[in-house]
């Protein structure tokens, strides 16, 4: 997506630390990834402990040597039922982190614009900006073609249907 929009300065960061601390099917290839369950209030182990936060700490680095003072982050609310680091609430908690523990002067928000759209929402707001959702990924099991079957890809196809829109990656 940053080759799409020529993105010139970008950080690549290895966050294979992650993967070493496991806990979660998309770090730990000994947890299989389970059969999407929409209807599950439970913390899903899809959820990686504490990911978004390891990655807005990377960004937050960065974004205080550039000197920039809005950090974007695509997390939506519709999955914190199982991702606690998906709510608004989170973020906001962040922000005081990073006011705390950065150089005085420092003054950097974490905004959040997909927070409380729905699936459906983020699809029709996708293609009202002719945003390029043909390199979307969302499945948790595959790499090269959707598997049609984990709770990312529920969600995507249910969003998809919900907004009357052709998924580009079917």
């Amino acid at each position: 997506i940053a080759d799409y929009y020529n993105v010139k300065e970008r950080l690549v960061v290895d966050i294979a630390h992650l993967a070493e601390i496991g806990g979660s099917c998309l770090t730990d290839n000994k947890i299989e990834v389970p059969k999407a369950d929409l209807d599950n209030k439970y913390i899903p182990v899809s959820y990686v402990p504490f990911r978004n936060a390891n990655i807005l700490s990377v960004a937050v680095s960065w974004a205080e040597v550039l000197k920039a003072s809005i950090i974007y982050i695509g997390a939506v609310e519709e999955d914190s039922s199982g991702y606690p680091d998906c709510r608004r609430s989170f973020f906001d908690a962040f922000e005081k982190v990073i006011l705390i523990g950065t150089k005085l002067g420092t003054n950097i928000k974490i905004m959040t614009p997909l927070i409380s759209l729905s699936k459906k929402e983020i699809i029709e707001k996708g293609k009202s900006l002719n945003a390029p959702l043909h390199l979307t990924w969302s499945c948790y099991k595959r790499e090269d073609v959707p598997c049609g079957e984990c709770d990312s890809c529920a969600l995507r196809k249910r969003g998809f249907d919900l907004a009357e829109a052709d998924d580009p990656i079917l």
